[in-house]
């Protein structure tokens, strides 16, 4: 086995879509890492919740944000906003939406592999 590993992201290996937004997911290093593309008006709470059952979003998130803004609420009501070129880490229990008129675009490597899937 090789020592090195290529993926791209046009041709993920798992697609996940919810109402305004989507995954695009691929394998390697024995993980997965995510291509989140959320539009506007999307929310958590109101498009991924009813899919996976669980109150909050128990995804661990680590992220870097391409473009768009994303806000967070944390289960205590800390809140923060995410924008171009921040990294982020969001621990399990928060809620997350699209922040203003435009996409958001993140790339995740935390919590990609519970990411939207119900919950067990």
């Amino acid at each position: 086995m090789s020592g090195a590993e290529l993926k791209n992201f046009n041709t993920p290996d798992e697609v996940r879509e919810f109402p305004l937004g989507r995954a695009d997911v691929v394998n390697i290093g024995g993980g997965q890492v995510a291509l989140l593309t959320l539009q506007p008006g999307w929310r958590w709470s109101e498009h991924v919740k009813p899919k996976v059952g669980t109150e909050l979003c128990m995804a661990p998130h680590f992220q870097y944000v391409i473009s768009g803004r994303i806000g967070a609420r944390m289960a205590d009501g800390t809140e923060f906003e995410a924008g171009p070129g921040d990294v982020n880490l969001l621990q399990p229990g928060h809620d997350g939406w699209v922040v203003g008129d435009e996409p958001a675009v993140a790339v995740d490597w935390g919590g990609a592999q519970v990411w939207g899937k119900p919950a067990e």
